[in-house]
């Protein structure tokens, strides 16, 4: 904590400085984060940010949850990281990101959670 709080303090508004592990500390330019690179990847691929999927399991993770249209949360995750994501899958020791990805590539699955989430298909 320590040295987020000392990075975040050195950068000021130069970086964004957010702890993704208790032993990682993510530094990115000003309006870069994980939903840029969702926005940016949709765009230049042709697609909506609707249609992304994304998983993930920390803070760092939260743009990235706003900015795709499914949003799975790694039962491992926080309480906080839950509450973002449209789905809470298993733990990464159980297969979560397995079980999401079946989710995903299911036609017909994927089709359902976007009509119950409210995207269209």
């Amino acid at each position: 904590m320590r040295c987020e709080a000392a990075a975040r303090s050195a950068l000021g508004v130069d970086a964004t400085a957010v702890r993704s592990q208790s032993y990682y500390l993510d530094i990115t330019p000003p309006g870069c984060d994980k939903g840029t690179f969702v926005r940016t990847m949709a765009q230049q691929l042709g697609v909506s940010s609707d249609a992304v999927a994304t998983i993930g399991d920390m803070q760092n993770d939260l743009p990235m949850f706003a900015a795709s249209g499914l949003s799975f949360a790694m039962g491992n995750a926080t309480d906080d990281v839950k509450r973002h994501a449209k789905r809470v899958t298993a733990s990464n020791e159980e297969d979560g990101f397995a079980k999401a990805m079946d989710v995903i590539l299911r036609d017909d699955g994927a089709n359902n959670m976007r009509k119950r989430d409210g995207f269209a298909t």
